[in-house]
């Protein structure tokens, strides 16, 4: 038996956290992620660099009622990614 390789992008919890979220709702405010995630905004903010760094996330900054508001969605590259994590995962329960 082989085992596929995990991704290591997605193989943190808070970024596979996020990666589900977002291909669950598509696009999500900073806090509303924070808030789902129970994470730090400063883990948070690190995490979400590294995923738009790997291209699986876009993030967007713009002002909302005169407040900054971060928005992060999901990639075409983030959803393969995600899918390929998950049966990566699957062939592992398989005898």
């Amino acid at each position: 038996m082989e085992f596929k390789e995990l991704d290591p992008i997605l193989h943190s919890q808070l970024r596979l956290a996020v990666v589900s979220l977002l291909i669950s709702v598509k696009e999500a405010e900073f806090t509303f992620i924070r808030e789902k995630t129970n994470s730090t905004a400063g883990n948070l903010s690190v995490q979400l660099n590294k995923l738009k760094e790997a291209g699986y996330i876009a993030i967007s900054k713009q002002f909302k009622d005169n407040y900054p508001q971060t928005l992060c969605s999901i990639t075409p590259e983030g959803i393969n990614a995600f899918e390929k994590y998950v049966n990566a995962l699957q062939s592992y329960m398989k005898p």
